[in-house]
């Protein structure tokens, strides 16, 4: 036993070191791809996904239980086995000749069949081991569907295609595992989330939340207020709404519990506010790059767009802060760094931001733009002596950068072949007519449909891969009633994000309540209450047109002033507080204006607005005679 152990310690200190390699080496190959781009498509996103499988296998043993030496020791082998099984499918894969006549004329045979079944099986493997098995089980339903789909009734009934076309359609062809999730995954979005390593290991994140305290920390409920200020920063950069709730929630929250907010409310706060943060440009997490391939729309379209709302978004998480803070009678912090003395210590972390940012309103090439970003934040970082990084700190961001990646290059990997057997069997027209059948004809039916899809959906998927399947099967529903096809994408990725804050599964709410020690799903209803902006707004982008639009500005401006008044009615009528207390009655009425503004014409959503600046003023009035008093 003795010797078993080891053995064992031996092999966990080689196979680190071994991960710890092929991680720097899989960022610094991405960095030549993005630069030179020299290696093909249908070359460059096979060796992606290999690379990605090896690491996850390296890293995330089959058999953790490290109290049984033997039994560690056999998983490890299973492991290395599964490593050379992807190295040899993926060359098969590589070297695949798609001009062969033999093969556009009888398909795959043999031992690239063989790859091809290896690497899918591989993939889910590896899914299961980072992203969960939720993930693999819709891949499986999907897959099961695309083979005997024609065992089914007639309505739901598909072709039901052969192995063999199966395997050639999702792994020797762009439509599939290597199809446009993937692309996504393997350039651009490692890259920011390399960025966003970087921004870290450099201590630029550090700057972030310090900036945010110093500019919120002393107002009413301040370290709650710095805490959504923080979050919008980095959110959109770290990639994940649950990294960031345990990055900025380590420093917020307990300086939240500490001025007065009770365990809960402080989790759900964090929770809201990084949730947020996948929707905040420049970066707006990998799924709005996804969006960009999907709909054929350039990235620096989709920021400006998203700029409104995203504010509107955080807008409402503030609000619901300070009334909070007002109900619990908090104040701000003691003392707080001035702002100056924070920008003086860190104005340099701001130039890679503002050049990503000035570089995709200039429509540069995204995986360029990140290029440029990590080196301009390693730049900025050894342009001062107290924050330069040494070379061990330089490839620790390196090793990060991609096991960070590790999830959304599998989460998408195995999203591609749900969207490959969409367009291989045509389910999702199949699906649009149900959708449209089951709500009646009705728009809010059909969303609040969609709302609880992407609910469910994000129970078991990442954000990213909610979005993508949310948005093959929901998007035509959203274009059959009359919505621009940027707006339909623009709803289903916000309603995507909901699944983080929404319960019974709230991951960023339950990332949260670890932090303050609170009750997991007491947090998540106060994330849910705090999130209200991602389903309000989507709301607005459907009825009110609340997409920026240059041909239609008084528009948008109009639905801008709506949107507000309603998160200022829904707010309001939830907390039933704002300048002062609501009865029952007032917040019976502070709903109905809301729902008033949100649904009704522009008739009655006028008169609705119109309603709430009146009760607003009563309110205010009732809240100054009880101070006079």
């Amino acid at each position: 036993m003795r010797q078993a152990l080891s053995i064992q310690q031996s092999l966990i200190e080689l196979l680190m070191k071994i991960a710890a390699f092929a991680a720097i080496a899989l960022s610094v190959f991405q960095i030549w791809q993005g630069i030179s781009a020299d290696i093909s498509a249908p070359v460059f996103r096979p060796i992606h996904l290999s690379w990605v499988m090896i690491l996850v296998f390296l890293t995330h043993p089959i058999i953790s239980n490290k109290h049984n030496p033997i039994l560690y020791i056999a998983g490890r082998g299973l492991d290395l086995i599964c490593c050379v099984m992807a190295i040899w499918a993926t060359w098969r894969i590589a070297v695949f000749d798609y001009d062969d006549i033999t093969f556009l004329l009888e398909g795959i045979v043999g031992y690239d069949k063989l790859a091809g079944c290896i690497t899918i099986v591989l993939l889910l493997e590896a899914t299961r081991r980072t992203v969960g098995f939720v993930m693999v089980a819709i891949a499986l339903i999907f897959l099961g569907y695309a083979m005997y789909g024609n065992l089914l009734p007639d309505q739901f009934a598909s072709n039901g295609f052969p192995l063999e076309d199966i395997i050639r359609f999702h792994i020797y062809s762009t439509n599939g595992v290597f199809g446009a999730p993937l692309a996504i995954a393997a350039g651009v979005v490692f890259i920011f989330v390399l960025f966003g390593a970087f921004l870290q290991v450099t201590g630029a994140g550090k700057f972030f939340i310090d900036s945010a305290f110093a500019v919120a920390g002393k107002y009413r409920g301040g370290p709650a207020k710095a805490s959504v200020i923080a979050s919008a920063a980095l959110g959109s950069i770290s990639g994940s709404a649950i990294a960031n709730t345990v990055t900025t929630g380590s420093l917020t929250i307990p300086m939240m519990k500490k001025l007065g907010y009770k365990p809960e409310q402080a989790a759900g706060i964090e929770a809201a506010a990084s949730t947020g943060g996948q929707i905040m440009p420049p970066v707006m997490g990998a799924g709005a790059f996804v969006m960009a391939q999907f709909t054929g729309i350039p990235y620096s379209e989709i920021l400006l767009v998203s700029i409104m709302p995203a504010i509107l978004y955080f807008a409402c998480t503030l609000l619901y802060v300070h009334i909070m803070a007002c109900k619990l009678g908090l104040k701000g912090m003691d003392s707080v760094e001035q702002i100056k003395v924070v920008m003086e210590r860190g104005w340099h972390f701001l130039v890679p931001l503002i050049l990503i940012t000035a570089l995709l309103l200039m429509s540069y090439s995204p995986v360029l733009v990140g290029i440029a970003g990590c080196a301009a934040i390693l730049i900025a970082s050894l342009c001062r002596k107290h924050s330069r990084i040494s070379l061990a700190t330089f490839f620790e961001g390196m090793k990060q950068g991609a096991l960070l990646a590790l999830p959304i290059s599998l989460a998408c990997g195995t999203a591609g072949i749900v969207v490959g057997v969409v367009g291989q069997t045509g389910i999702g027209l199949q699906f649009t007519q149900f959708l449209i059948a089951l709500s009646g004809g009705h728009l809010f039916a059909a969303m609040a449909l969609i709302a609880l899809a992407a609910v469910i959906l994000g129970m078991g998927l990442p954000v990213t891969a909610a979005y993508i399947v949310l948005s093959i099967m929901a998007v035509p529903t959203l274009l059959d009633f009359g919505i621009s096809m940027l707006a339909a994408h623009m709803i289903v990725f916000w309603l995507s994000q909901t699944s983080n804050v929404t319960p019974p599964i709230a991951l960023a709410a339950f990332a949260g309540a670890g932090i303050a020690k609170a009750s997991p799903m007491k947090s998540a209803v106060q994330a849910f209450k705090l999130a209200q902006g991602f389903f309000l707004i989507p709301l607005m982008m459907a009825f009110s047109g609340l997409i920026f639009d240059s041909s239609q500005v008084m528009a948008f401006g109009v639905a801008t002033i709506s949107t507000i008044a309603l998160v200022v009615a829904f707010a309001g009528s939830i907390e039933g507080f704002f300048v002062d207390y609501l009865t029952k009655v007032e917040r019976l009425v502070w709903l109905a204006l809301a729902i008033g503004i949100a649904l009704g014409g522009s008739m009655i959503s006028t008169a609705c607005i119109i309603g709430l600046v009146f009760v607003v003023l009563v309110n205010v009035r009732k809240a100054k005679v009880m101070t006079t008093a």
